[in-house]
């Protein structure tokens, strides 16, 4: 790879995690995680996402908090026939891999292949596989998955067009083409490295292979803005691409350290030692807010949907002598959805900034309609259906409702010591107990449907209503196992919004489904809570139109520059001007 080698004092200070001002050509951010792989095809972690947005790009994109709209990136403008089910793309002309090797048809191709064939269980890779093969499986555990089915969905025309054939129509594709697993690699150079040929005589060998810790992984070649120079097990440096065909990002140096202590990586915020930090906690927003010499910039547009489940057929196990079908009753689900008290929520839980939500769908979202009816929190609605949960029965013999919640989840325990408070002051009868369980225990539980209530909080894998509404409603969805929702006229609204080509009518679908599963109460929606991002004052770029909450790192590092002079007489600060 073709790499401008730094001064040796440079990258030394760059790779070091030690607290120590940085030049200021160098963004430096600090991440509570640690990333994952550098291999499109592997990442699903956030952190990595945040990587790889900036080395590598995928053919559509979305801008800033627009979730509505894909606009070219690798791809100039694209074109839909044949009832939904081709996709043809023109591509950008002039684009160079940090390899030195330009950019064509064959590379994409190449790319969206790699990623059937390898296609795994801990990859974000089944939601391609599920839009072009008809399955979301790979060829080892789904034998309709062929060579000639792969490369015959990804082909390129001879004028050089990228043509993808769908089994079925599906108008969740380009969103789908815009996550970060989709981004085009360098095929050339891939191989050279010793990664899958293409070609029809190796694929198999590849079939679901775990790319986590691939040669690729560990000498990225993208089209981004920034390329790899080092990464080491606590840091990831990159540089500016000198040859990026967009506009020359202000930064020339990227500096990822993984921080994990957040009293740690406040310090240094306030310091100038880091110019972003992720802070996790909303508690320490206010101390931050007072100080010149760092923003907080607060009330960012959100993708995640929190809700409670309500598990309608619990496994036994542990519930005690809770009723399996306790949830099954609609009187009961009404009532806990009338004991959700938003109001102190927002206020106790999330210092007064989360947001009420009518429907299970992120705000920006094809479908979400701000004016969908949802319950109020109503003691006396509650108890009026309490009485008329199971004819009268429940009301007369009482019960004790086993809630639990992950250890070391403040947030969590919370949200279900209010709900228990809210539920016993209705009969002397209803008793609530509140217990923590080890988080990998409370998601076998969850899965194995032995919970009878459960927090959860989906964040889309691509921006389309169908990725939150059918993983929630629909009787085959990622939650049905949770929740045993099984309604017939639900399932036929979502099949029929996941293969129309139609917008107006993809959102009159989901705002049928919202209706519905609202008059069913099938889960307690949530106010959510809105993103928020700390940084230097001095750093300009971060603005409420810039920030994209699809992006792992919520911003791409070309659209940052330094501004202007930190506060004078801060301890570590640094001085730059103005570019």
């Amino acid at each position: 790879m073709n790499q401008t080698p730094l001064p040796l004092l440079t990258l030394a200070m760059l790779l070091s995690t030690a607290s120590a001002a940085s030049p200021a050509d160098t963004l430096v951010i600090q991440h509570a995680s640690d990333l994952t792989t550098l291999d499109p095809a592997q990442a699903y972690d956030p952190v990595s996402y945040s990587v790889l947005e900036n080395l590598y790009e995928p053919l559509v994109t979305f801008a800033g908090p627009d979730l509505r709209t894909p606009r070219p990136m690798l791809a100039t403008k694209w074109s839909i026939s044949n009832g939904g089910k081709t996709y043809t793309f023109d591509l950008r002309k002039g684009v160079k891999f940090h390899s030195g090797n330009t950019f064509s048809c064959a590379d994409a191709a190449y790319t969206l292949r790699r990623q059937l064939v390898t296609n795994n269980a801990d990859s974000g890779n089944w939601f391609l596989a599920e839009a072009l093969l008809g399955t979301a499986s790979n060829a080892s555990d789904d034998p309709s998955v062929t060579w000639s089915k792969i490369s015959g969905a990804v082909t390129c025309a001879p004028s050089g067009q990228l043509v993808l054939r769908l089994p079925a129509s599906d108008p969740t594709l380009l969103s789908k083409l815009a996550a970060q697993n989709s981004s085009v690699v360098d095929p050339a150079w891939a191989v050279k490295l010793g990664e899958w040929d293409g070609t029809e005589k190796t694929w198999k060998a590849w079939v679901g292979k775990d790319l986590t810790n691939s040669q690729l992984s560990q000498r990225p070649s993208g089209t981004g803005a920034y390329k790899l120079v080092r990464r080491s097990a606590n840091t990831v440096l990159a540089t500016a691409f000198t040859n990026y065909w967009g506009t020359k990002p202000s930064l020339k140096n990227v500096l990822i350290q993984h921080v994990p202590e957040e009293a740690a990586r406040i310090l240094a915020l306030r310091r100038g030692d880091a110019d972003l930090a992720e802070v996790t906690e909303r508690g320490a927003l206010p101390a931050l807010r007072s100080d010149p010499k760092v923003t907080v910039l607060d009330g960012l547009s959100g993708i995640h949907v929190p809700v409670l489940f309500l598990n309608q057929r619990i496994t036994p196990g542990l519930t005690g002598d809770l009723r399996p079908d306790f949830f099954a009753d609609i009187n009961v689900r009404r009532a806990v959805n009338y004991l959700m008290d938003d109001a102190r929520y927002t206020k106790e839980v999330t210092l007064g900034s989360a947001e009420p939500r009518s429907m299970a769908l992120p705000t920006g979202f094809l479908g979400y309609n701000p004016s969908a009816p949802n319950y109020g929190f109503s003691l006396d609605k509650a108890a009026a259906a309490f009485r008329a949960a199971f004819g009268g029965q429940l009301w007369t013999t009482g019960f004790t409702l086993p809630l639990y919640y992950a250890a070391g989840s403040d947030h969590d325990q919370t949200v279900l010591e209010m709900l228990k408070a809210n539920i016993e002051r209705i009969n002397p009868k209803f008793r609530v107990t509140v217990q923590s369980k080890p988080y990998s225990e409370l998601l076998t539980d969850a899965k194995d449907g032995k919970l009878a209530l459960g927090l959860a909080s989906w964040g889309p894998d691509y921006a389309d209503p169908d990725n939150v509404m059918y993983t929630l409603y629909a009787s085959d969805g990622y939650y049905a196992p949770r929740t045993h929702v099984n309604d017939a006229q639900i399932d036929a609204w979502l099949n029929a919004a996941r293969v129309s080509v139609n917008p107006t009518e993809r959102k009159a679908l989901y705002g049928k489904v919202a209706a519905r599963a609202h008059d069913l109460a099938l889960y307690v929606i949530m106010p959510a809570e809105p993103n928020y991002i700390t940084f230097r004052s001095n750093l300009a770029g971060l603005t409420k139109a810039t920030f994209s909450p699809l992006l792992g790192g919520n911003v791409y590092w070309r659209q940052l520059k330094t501004c202007c002079a930190v506060v004078e007489g801060s301890v570590g600060s640094r001085e730059s001007a103005p570019h």
